[in-house]
């Protein structure tokens, strides 16, 4: 008499599990267990292929909202008047956060007062868009965060959307950027302005050793006056420091008047040329503000390389000094463009 065993079979591409009878003997049943085995592989690609259908619709939808919308609002960090930035734990995407409506983002922007970080909100006007997704470029964002922590969250990669500038250059055109330095700065400067640091944590100072190291591979734009020469900003201490900047878009929110031209220079020429007074130099002023104290080498000798004590003291000093704040937390709806 033919023996019957009961089988439990698991397709590998699908989450379904089947309890089937096998006939030890004969051939049929076998065949019935490989038609309905071919079906379910079917149906489990149909099923793969909706579902690529469906998160191409959500990022077509997504994309037409980021570049269409008359207006987003995007969450800024009051510790380095710039987008908020923070890094995903599981891909590593260094993201900024943008909504449709203002009533969202004062929502889901709570989240983030609660863990008292400082935000307030800026709305942008569709004809700023190709201008402020150019200069998350430059910031060393990658990542999207279209309506963060809501039903139709989005994560959108950034090259998705536009084209990273300073990639078609005319013959002797120079494209100068720094997105490592300036990505690390802004992490930097989110935490070390909100909160009262009596000495660095382990955290921060690994960041600061990355400033370091991406300060002194850098090429910046350092703005100059044919006629007064270099400029230099006094800090509240009376300490003074010469402006340089890590991008043109940087340079040109600090020259709105056309006073001053660009020079571009590398870390090491920088060290050299350093005005008379000042202490260091001051990263982006009208941005991250990020103080270097450096000491100007002679002409003929090698160049000095930052002081990680000095750098952590001025950081300390930062730490120290309360983050602007709006009159109105999160609800200070202001314009990107202005």
């Amino acid at each position: 008499m033919p023996e019957f065993r009961r089988t439990l079979f698991l397709d590998s591409r699908s989450p379904r599990r089947y309890n089937v009878s096998v006939y030890n003997g004969g051939g049929a049943e076998r065949a019935w267990l490989r038609r309905r085995v071919n079906k379910e592989d079917r149906r489990g690609i149909n099923m793969d292929q909706g579902k690529q259908t469906k998160e191409k619709a959500e990022k077509l939808a997504a994309m037409k909202k980021l570049s269409t919308s008359k207006e987003l609002f995007v969450l800024m960090s009051l510790c380095t008047k710039m987008p908020f930035v923070m890094c995903d734990p599981e891909t590593f995407d260094d993201e900024v956060f943008l909504y449709e409506k203002e009533e969202d983002i004062k929502r889901e922007g709570q989240r983030f007062l609660d863990q008292k970080i400082p935000l307030q909100i800026a709305k942008i006007d569709n004809k700023q868009f190709l201008h402020f997704y150019s200069n998350l470029f430059t910031m060393g964002v990658n990542c999207l965060v279209f309506n963060g922590y809501m039903e139709d969250e989005y994560k959108l990669q950034l090259a998705d959307l536009v084209n990273r500038p300073g990639q078609n250059l005319k013959e002797g055109q120079i494209w100068v950027e720094n997105p490592g330095l300036h990505l690390t700065a802004l992490y930097f400067m989110q935490e070390v302005r909100r909160q009262k640091f009596e000495k660095l944590p382990k955290e921060l100072q690994e960041l600061q050793e990355e400033i370091l190291a991406d300060y002194g591979k850098g090429t910046y734009l350092a703005p100059f006056n044919e006629e007064n020469g270099v400029p230099l900003l006094k800090q509240q201490n009376g300490d003074s420091y010469q402006p340089i900047f890590t991008d043109m878009l940087e340079f040109n929110k600090f020259n709105r008047e056309n006073f001053f031209k660009a020079s571009v220079m590398t870390a090491d020429k920088i060290t050299g040329a350093l005005a008379k007074g000042a202490r260091g130099v001051v990263v982006n002023p009208m941005g991250v503000n990020l103080q270097l104290p450096i000491t100007k080498r002679a002409a003929s000798g090698p160049a000095k390389p930052l002081d990680p004590a000095k750098l952590a003291e001025a950081a300390v000093a930062e730490a120290l000094k309360e983050p602007e704040k709006p009159e109105t937390p999160l609800g200070d709806i202001g314009n990107s463009g202005k």
